[in-house]
């Protein structure tokens, strides 16, 4: 279903794919708009769980296209290096697929403290009457991940 890696020499284990889900700040969620094209949303996430979580408006383009088709890719790139003399660039990157959906209110809860503990770790009680004051005003979603590959040159 899912194509093999073309540059298996430039692939990563799973556990260094795990280990950049887990300390990387931003992806890039696709989806498909209704008219057929690609849409990519740069977005901050949680992974746990085996699972990318991401919190959003209640309404939107993603969320549209979400509806129409709860298939995604995501992707994450970190550690990029150019190296402009030898016209190359040094990276790792991770690229998954799976399956969006909204969460129902205990995972929703459990997610959003899992933003508050990644991006704002010092603020964890402040975090929490934050969640509870706003969580209404937010959907969470999680990618059912199908298929992970990741790449680094070094």
């Amino acid at each position: 279903m899912f194509r093999e890696m073309r540059r298996k020499d430039k692939q990563i284990s799973a556990e260094e794919c795990n280990q950049i889900l887990n300390t990387t700040e931003t992806g890039i969620l696709s989806t498909i708009c209704e008219n057929g094209y690609p849409y990519g949303v740069p977005l901050n996430y949680v992974y746990f769980n085996g699972c990318v979580y991401f919190h959003s408006a209640t309404s939107g383009q993603k969320l549209d296209n979400i509806n129409l088709n709860s298939k995604v890719s995501f992707c994450i790139t970190c550690d990029v290096e150019l190296l402009s003399d030898k016209f190359d660039t040094n990276y790792r990157s991770v690229v998954l697929f799976g399956n969006a959906s909204e969460v129902n209110e205990n995972e929703k809860a459990e997610a959003l403290l899992e933003f508050i503990k990644k991006y704002s770790s010092a603020y964890i009680e402040q975090g929490k009457e934050y969640i509870n004051k706003a969580k209404g005003a937010a959907k969470v979603y999680k990618i059912d991940v199908e298929h992970m590959t990741g790449k680094a040159q070094k």
